[in-house]
């Protein structure tokens, strides 16, 4: 049975996406159309280009995920100019790296730009810092004067996964000037939206997969200093606009994955921990089909 997919952001935390994506080809679905932010997009890329649940699981263990931290290179000693960098270009890292994974993945299925997939096989999410928007990828494109058929499927997921001032962002050049773009999580971190919409009725079932607790059940934000303080109000932002968005009525449609823990950053990411994401997933995905209906 076809059904469309949303996928949320969470960083490294993502693999428990790949968990509960098993469990979705376990049980007989397959998504027609598929959205995500940040680690979500990369997921629902890959599944746009048919790759299956083992594949992608594959594809990332076989991975060194520190490559993704690429630093631009300098004689100057590193602690130093770390700090420089951030000032200056607005992120510790380059991000080349992953939209070079991306690209190659996609490309070994035949996918470089988005007029390479049925129209509205896949849409992403990203944070227009410029002009203080969110942007959904192709879509949106039009609005910059750029065609969206003909722009880098792996370029928009690399914009969807600028997480502020750990990626650089993405300079898009448009009629002579530049919109800074970053992580889509900044302000639409679920897009359960693109596809479920009140009274709006629906072409297939919609079935989202968040990297977080049900609104009920979400843990309180402690903050007893600056930093603290920084977490919540960064989360707070982050998931403000969803949440308001997903009602009882939605929630019910919403494959839900508690995972602390586990840090968004942490490419350090031991074998173990990325096999306990991946079964979390599927136990929470196992769990909620029981009583699914759609």
């Amino acid at each position: 049975m076809y059904i469309d997919g949303v996928f949320s952001g969470g960083g490294i935390k993502g693999f428990a996406l790949i968990g509960a994506y098993a469990e979705v080809e376990k049980r007989g679905f397959r998504f027609k159309r598929v959205a995500g932010t940040s680690a979500g997009s990369i997921v629902a890329a890959l599944i746009a280009a048919k790759y299956t649940s083992e594949e992608i699981y594959q594809l990332m263990d076989e991975l060194e995920l520190e490559k993704f931290l690429d630093s631009r290179k300098t004689y100057i000693p590193l602690a130093v100019t770390k700090w420089v960098f951030l000032y200056w270009r607005l992120g510790l890292y380059k991000g080349d790296e992953l939209e070079k994974w991306v690209k190659e993945k996609l490309a070994a299925r035949g996918l470089r730009k988005f007029s390479d997939l049925p129209q509205q096989a896949l849409r992403v999410v990203a944070s227009d810092l410029t002009n203080g928007r969110l942007v959904v990828l192709p879509d949106d494109l039009i609005h910059y004067g750029i065609d969206p058929g003909s722009f880098s499927i792996a370029k928009a997921i690399r914009m969807s996964c600028s997480l502020p001032y750990f990626f650089e962002p993405v300079k898009l050049h448009t009629r002579g000037e530049a919109s800074i773009i970053v992580d889509g999580g900044v302000l639409s971190n679920f897009p359960m939206w693109l596809f479920d919409k009140d009274n709006v009725k629906k072409i297939r079932p919609v079935l989202g997969i968040k990297l977080s607790h049900n609104a009920v059940d979400r843990p309180k934000n402690k903050i007893k200093n600056a930093i603290q303080m920084y977490e919540a109000l960064f989360e707070t932002m982050k998931d403000a606009h969803d949440s308001r968005y997903i009602s009882r009525k939605h929630a019910k449609n919403i494959i839900f994955i508690p995972t602390e823990g586990a840090l968004t950053t942490e490419f350090q990411l031991t074998q173990e921990k990325k096999q306990a994401l991946v079964q979390l997933g599927e136990q929470c995905a196992n769990q909620f089909f029981s009583q699914w209906t759609y």
